[in-house]
């Protein structure tokens, strides 16, 4: 590895520190030493000095994804901590928390340890684990929260299963809030669920599937805003889907309740009608839902009451999709796709450049009490430099992760991951040496 590795005349982008601005950057030792205009000057190109000058190019401070499925243990063949990272890094991600339905449950101190263990052998980016919230995710008996914590979880979750008793997620929060764990809630009736298919609307009558209600998902959310407001702990909304668990949201968070909530780049991306004609790579848990749904996403993500975007990376084999609608794994791949499909927001005037940003690293990084990415002098070296002006077609067969499905393959886009640095080592790069 190069001693210093020099960005010259980057439109550098960090909300946080109040940047936006044409700088050149200077990164030595692993953290950010020059940030400024001609920070670079009398550096050359050499066997200690790699020069970065990419016509256009954006830096970034790395991304934090709050909700991936890395499938380890249990699922290796869909993917694993190794090709997760991998994918991870070329999606311009320095940090990602993973979900605990996996096989075993990562619901003890052993999985969350081995967890742990694998990602720092491979030196790429940074894995959190996320326990838990019941043991084998039942939704019974509490997991040991604070063995959890001790073994580097940064929250807990039933992601894919809601805790449906109300005494259960009342005894959760009470026992996560001890240590200060935020409560990741998949907010899901499973009573109002049983046997849907997709969103509960005109779509689902033409095609004759079984719908999911939007008041599934808002009357889950209503009632944790209350029991977290009597206990008084962190809780957080796994990739919200409705306009009412967005006014939910709003309402809780104008009384300065500690709530919190995330949304993916599919729930802001498309609507119910992508499943016609049966596409089940578009089937995903909650699901794609209406065109008023999409817009109330979008305006609370601008505004703040939905605090970050989320990747809910679900990768799935082909056998788990290419079946019948009912047969088919909910979920779609997402790491390496959520920059440049949302960068398309951005170009449309829906999101500002700056919230996108905040939404996918200090926001995100603050849920999960993690040292958020940033731009600044002294600051540890975790950035992502995009080339915003390159345009080309998504090909799932090009990426890093194991899986394919996703419903934008063949989609054009502008905006590619050129270059990943993760505590200042490469760890990811289009660029040639």
């Amino acid at each position: 590895m190069s001693d210093a590795l020099v960005f010259r005349r980057v439109r550098a982008v960090d909300p946080a520190a109040a940047l936006d601005a044409e700088v050149d950057v200077v990164v030595e030792k692993g953290r950010i030493s020059r940030i400024g205009r001609g920070a670079a000057e009398g550096m050359v190109p050499g066997e200690r000095v790699r020069i970065v000058d990419l016509q256009g190019a954006w830096l970034l401070p790395g991304l934090v994804d709050l909700h991936a499925h890395l499938r380890e243990p249990g699922a290796e063949g869909k993917e694993d901590v190794a090709s997760g990272l991998r994918a991870a890094a070329a999606g311009g991600f320095v940090d990602v928390c993973c979900m605990p339905n996996t096989r075993p449950v990562n619901d003890s101190r052993v999985v969350t340890e081995m967890l742990v263990a694998k990602a720092r052998a491979l030196s790429s980016v940074r894995l959190h684990p996320i326990g838990a919230i019941t043991v084998g995710q039942k939704g019974e008996q509490l997991t040991e929260m604070a063995d959890l914590k001790e073994a580097g979880a940064v929250a807990v979750s039933d992601d894919g299963r809601c805790v449906t008793s109300s005494r259960v997620m009342r005894r959760a929060l009470e026992y996560a809030s001890t240590f200060d764990l935020p409560v990741i809630q998949h907010a899901e009736d499973h009573a109002l669920t049983e046997g849907a298919q997709m969103h509960e609307g005109e779509i689902s009558t033409r095609l004759g599937l079984r719908g999911w209600p939007r008041v599934a998902e808002d009357v889950i959310v209503a009632r944790d805003i209350l029991l977290a407001e009597y206990v008084g702990a962190r809780y957080h909304v796994a990739h919200v889907s409705t306009a009412g668990s967005v006014r939910l949201l709003r309402e809780a968070k104008s009384r300065g309740l500690a709530v919190t909530a995330e949304v993916t780049p599919h729930h802001l991306l498309l609507t119910h009608h992508a499943l016609l004609g049966y596409d089940t790579a578009c089937k995903v848990n909650p699901p794609l839902r209406e065109p008023e749904d999409v817009e109330a996403l979008r305006r609370a993500l601008v505004d703040g009451t939905i605090d970050c975007v989320a990747t809910d990376h679900a990768p799935h084999g082909v056998l788990d999709k290419d079946v019948e609608m009912a047969g088919a794994a909910p979920g779609m791949i997402g790491l390496e796709l959520c920059l440049p499909l949302l960068l398309g927001l951005v170009r449309e005037g829906v999101l500002p450049l700056s919230r996108l940003v905040e939404s996918l690293t200090t926001a995100p990084a603050r849920i999960a009490g993690l040292q958020a990415p940033g731009l600044r002098e002294g600051g540890r070296a975790d950035l992502v430099l995009v080339d915003p002006n390159a345009s080309y077609l998504i090909d799932p067969s090009r990426m890093r992760t194991k899986s394919r499905n996703t419903p934008f393959a063949g989609r054009r886009v502008t905006g590619r991951v050129a270059m990943t640095v993760c505590e200042g080592r490469v760890v990811h790069t289009d660029l040639e040496a």
